[in-house]
């Protein structure tokens, strides 16, 4: 297989660290099925040892999401392995991924170890996670930063113990290309029994150089990236998966490498994952923004519509991106809207589509014209939804430049219509001063982003708020839709509330 790449997704794990993001089950089970349809090799659930919760996401990915294998992060030391695979008991095809770091500055002042007891507990570790099962990836990291003739020591006894995959992670996006395809270079030749595993690279965005890193690594040899749907992580950032593959396919010229992507599922994997974790998709994103394939020059204009590939080097309908629009309207049934989500790739229950179907008609009444772009974002919220505490009834605003902006609200919860009214600096806090009041729960706002998810005056729109109870430090992502920015505000920070106190249970 010297001609394939392999995809590691680590989405779920490395990118849900980014500052601001947490997902519940649901919402990570929603991405680890779509990153299935596109066709990653490994998904990275999370990191069992870290919280119940991260355990029970990585077991419920196990359990249900096929055809991938699943691989969960463990630190090199037993407690970490044991916990690791209790989490992927149950995966059709597991993989335990073992990591310690391996450069002198992470030895000295983190793990305070010097390097005969770092290589020791490496070979340990995969010794150890090798009992459980056959495939086990070693990383070391910051290994960019490491001393080479060190590291392809490591790499040589970790394989002898048993590693199929060793990851080489530029884990602070140090390195450049032409350093790193060097660096890979120099593993490949010096580790020996390297022809045995696989190597993988795993790299961060911090100086920009995260995707030039991956393919300048897989120039060198490398048969394996690592990294996340949209660029998401720590920082800055990892490499973004969609830029990866698209070079490696666009330039087949240049790398004469095939990947398993389903390239037609690109823009709906990013599309979801940016409304899940509330992290917007910047319009000039290479490969998924809303200009990557947006001509206003007319001198580009005029050479597209004469001939496309003048100014396109990918067709956007390859990644998923299509001019399909205005399909369906107050009068389309039950059955046709069933059809048109089938076609962009929803697979509903008859619950599911009820609620779904619901909204739909509640949103014709409103809307002339129903776009894919509509559809997708009334299914993806409800995605989007834990069991709801309190539910917005009705909501009253009284704003103004002479009066003092006032929301009253009706919160349903069970049974019980909950109402009370408070004002703020502007209606939207005022909205949110309500809930607070109603619900008891007193919380810090901490993000606020409106999007209009579609184009015209009765565009739907978007809302993402970021929030934190008072005495907490987890954050919490809600989102609200509607033709009514105001509905949206506070369906958002309700949704919000319920994530937060489902989780407090």
């Amino acid at each position: 297989m010297q001609n394939r790449v392999y995809i590691f997704d680590t989405t779920l794990r490395d990118g849900e660290q980014s500052p601001g993001v947490s997902l519940n089950m649901n919402e990570k089970l929603q991405i680890a099925r779509q990153l299935a349809r596109l066709g990653v090799d490994i998904i990275e659930a999370g990191f069992p040892i870290t919280s119940p919760g991260d355990f029970a996401a990585v077991q419920a990915v196990a359990r249900e999401v096929k055809g991938v294998t699943v691989a969960g992060l463990a630190r090199a030391n037993f407690k970490d392995i044991d916990r690791a695979w209790e989490a992927l008991l149950d995966a059709e095809q597991a993989r335990i991924h073992v990591f310690i770091a391996t450069s002198d500055i992470h030895l000295k002042y983190k793990l305070r170890k010097d390097r005969e007891q770092v290589l020791e507990a490496a070979v340990e570790a995969v010794k150890y996670a090798k009992k459980y099962t056959s495939d086990v990836e070693f990383s070391a990291e910051d290994a960019s930063r490491s001393d080479v003739d060190y590291l392809c020591r490591v790499f040589g006894e970790v394989i002898k113990a048993g590693a199929t995959v060793i990851n080489v992670p530029d884990t602070v996006g140090y390195t450049t290309p032409e350093e790193y395809a060097r660096f890979i270079q120099t593993i490949m030749e010096k580790t020996p029994g390297m022809e045995k595993a696989v190597l993988s690279v795993h790299c961060h965005d911090d100086l920009g150089m995260a995707v030039a890193n991956s393919l300048a690594a897989v120039g060198a040899g490398a048969r394996q990236v690592e990294g996340t749907i949209n660029g998401i992580g720590e920082r800055a950032g990892n490499a973004a998966l969609e830029e990866v593959v698209m070079g490696l396919y666009t330039r087949k010229d240049r790398y004469g490498l095939t990947t398993g992507f389903n390239t037609r599922e690109i823009f709906r994997t990013s599309r979801l994952i940016s409304s899940l974790t509330g992290m917007p998709v910047h319009p000039n994103k290479a490969v998924v923004g809303k200009n990557a394939f947006a001509h206003e020059s007319g001198i580009h204009q005029d050479g597209v519509l004469k001939e496309r590939t003048t100014y396109e080097i990918m067709n956007p309908e390859l990644v998923g991106i299509t001019a399909g629009n205005l399909v369906l309207g107050k009068h389309s049934g039950r059955h046709a809207v069933r059809n048109r989500l089938t076609e962009l790739g929803y697979e509903l229950n008859d619950e599911e589509l009820n609620l779904a179907f619901g909204r739909f008609k509640a949103l014709a009444d409103k809307k002339k014209e129903i776009t894919d772009h509509d559809l997708q974002a009334l299914v993806e919220d409800e995605i989007r939804h834990v069991p709801e505490t309190y539910v917005l009834e009705y909501l009253h605003i009284s704003s103004g430049t002479t009066v003092v902006p006032t929301a009253t609200l009706g919160l349903r919860a069970g049974d019980e219509l909950k109402e009370d009214a408070a004002c703020g600096d502007g209606p939207v806090d005022a909205i949110y001063n309500t809930v607070d009041k109603i619900t008891g729960v007193p919380c810090t706002l901490v993000n606020y982003a409106i999007n209009a998810i579609t184009a015209g005056k009765d565009a739907l729109g978007d809302v993402t708020v970021k929030l934190r109870k008072a005495d907490q430090e987890k954050v919490y992502t809600g989102r609200g839709v509607s033709t009514d920015i105001l509905e949206a505000s506070a369906k958002a920070y309700v949704n919000a509330v319920n994530k937060l106190m489902y989780d407090n249970k």
